[in-house]
């Protein structure tokens, strides 16, 4: 028996009809040797295999008597291979638009919570001949950093199928705990998470304090635009949504977006938020919605340590400004810049406090309840927005991974979309390229704009390969300074007088915005 902590059980909790919470990743691999059959059956026999290796294939869920706690992962010992792993055929010519457009159909559809939360889809017909391999997993028993652990039991490094070690042989156990179990599971689950906060009071108020030391700091960092947000304003995105999906692709090499952000001025997460933030100015202005206020995003920040390979969520979230009301790229660039900078700084110093667990009893079916009334009143057209657009940028694998000998040409995230954020920017490094996956409600975001937004993406970089070549700047100022250590002593102090005057206009006209800038 393992308990959910707060975070993974609030999956469940938030989950309704309209709203499935699982995620996925989307392969695309070489046409395989022989009949697609025969792939098939080698890639349920290598799950079958290996599924021992990662406890999120082999476990289900048993809910808490009335609801009273959270529920608790327990051993699935009779897991239905053939239902959880299934074949599927894009229907003719199998273009890559019917391929994606099937694969929002799969991803509306909720997981069987009386069977470990997972299915994989072997997925043939495209007349590129290549395969698809959709694999879903409900985001209460992983989070994107597990779920990249998760890819290193389920696909190998080279052609060759590896052996492991089988399972010991399971000897079975109860289908379902019983009453009286759960129940003094939960409540003794509960003491330990109350004591170990009580623990934490003395280093949680210290840290709280650091934290709004750095927030005031931040106040003040700019004269120009502040670094502290306040509410979100309202966009086509944040409404209610539906259970339809639309998704789309797009792949980048990481190479030249890392060396584009280092160019710039920036890091290849402010490249990839400056593309999302003019792809969205763009598509909002020229249908007359773009909003005076700059829009924000609300982006996943990690919790986990390096070494922790838990399947289990360990993530927070901070808002970041996409300064859509900024016209100029290069000041805009560097706004985002300063945001994203402003708000890991904030997650560092309460990196210990955030991944506390807080448990709540009767949080099932509160959240449950308010989850539905979310969904189903105009509840959120009264309400401030609190961000506009999910982004989420993962560090994937490196090197080209094979699954039943079949090489991964791409690798794509599918993620989730919900009330008052229908648009999900979901991205993560495979092989030396990044993978977008754009995942929306389909009334708000219907397929044929989904590829317009990715053409945008595409435009937006190409208008940030122009900005300025700052990093080229900073380096002829350093070779300047050196000239200067070479000047006689007198003549040296003249030379730094003149160079004190012009550095503020050179510095200025490299940025657009204060020295703050990093």
């Amino acid at each position: 028996m393992e308990h959910l902590s707060s975070i993974d059980a609030s999956f469940l909790h938030l989950e309704t009809p309209e709203t499935p919470m699982h995620v996925a990743s989307l392969a695309l691999v070489d046409a395989p040797e022989g009949d697609i059959t025969d792939f098939y059956n080698k890639v349920k026999k290598l799950v079958g295999d290996r599924m021992h290796l990662s406890g999120v294939l082999t476990r289900k869920l048993a809910a808490m008597p009335f609801e009273l706690a959270e529920p608790v992962w327990i051993e699935d010992h009779d897991i239905d291979l053939d239902y959880h792993i299934r074949h599927m055929t894009v229907r003719k010519p199998g273009t890559m638009q019917e391929f994606d457009q099937l694969i929002g159909r799969l991803h509306s559809m909720l997981l069987d919570r009386s069977r470990p939360l997972w299915e994989i889809y072997v997925i043939d017909g495209l007349e590129s001949g290549q395969v698809g391999i959709y694999a879903k997993l409900h985001h209460s028993g992983i989070d994107g950093k597990a779920g990249m652990e998760f890819a290193k039991v389920l696909y190998d490094t080279t052609e060759e199928i590896r052996t492991v070690i089988p399972p010991r042989r399971s000897r079975g156990g109860a289908y379902q705990l019983g009453f009286a179990e759960l129940l003094r599971a939960g409540f003794t689950n509960a003491a330990h998470q109350y004591r170990k906060l009580a623990g934490m009071m003395p280093v949680t108020a210290n840290l709280w304090g650091k934290a709004a030391n750095i927030m005031a700091s931040q106040s003040m960092k700019s004269g120009e635009r502040p670094l502290n947000l306040g509410m979100a304003p309202r966009t086509i995105f944040n409404d209610s949504i539906t259970n339809q999906r639309s998704f789309a692709r797009l792949t980048l090499s990481m190479d030249e977006v890392k060396a584009l952000g280092k160019r710039a001025g920036g890091t290849i997460n402010t490249v990839i938020m400056t593309m999302c933030s003019e792809a969205l100015r763009g598509f909002l202005k020229d249908r007359g919605l773009l909003p005076k206020e700059s829009l924000i995003a609300m982006v996943p920040a990690s919790l986990r340590s390096a070494d922790d390979d838990t399947m289990n969520n360990q993530v927070t979230m901070i808002r970041v400004d996409l300064a859509t009301d900024i016209e100029d790229l290069r000041e805009r660039f560097h706004a985002i810049h300063d945001s994203s900078e402003a708000g890991k700084s904030v997650v560092r110093e309460l990196k210990e406090v955030l991944a506390v667990d807080f448990p709540v009893m009767g949080a099932p079916w509160f959240m449950t309840g308010l989850a539905s009334l979310i969904g189903r009143s105009r509840l959120l057209n009264q309400m401030p927005a609190v961000g506009n657009v999910l982004i989420s940028n993962v560090p994937g694998p490196p090197v080209p991974l094979y699954i039943a000998g079949a090489r991964m040409q791409h690798y794509y995230p599918v993620s989730i979309p919900y009330h008052g954020s229908g648009l999900n920017i979901t991205l993560h490094s495979y092989a030396g390229q990044l993978e977008f996956g754009i995942t929306a409600c389909r009334r708000m975001l219907p397929q044929d704009e989904a590829y317009e937004l990715l053409e945008r993406l595409e435009q937006a970089l190409r208008k940030i390969e122009a900005l300025p070549n700052e990093a080229a700047a900073a380096e002829a100022a350093a070779g300047e300074a050196k000239v200067d250590d070479t000047v006689p002593v007198k003549k040296k102090a003249r030379a730094k007088t003149s160079t004190a005057r012009k550095a503020p206009r050179r510095r200025k006209a490299a940025t657009g915005k204060p020295s703050s800038a990093s």
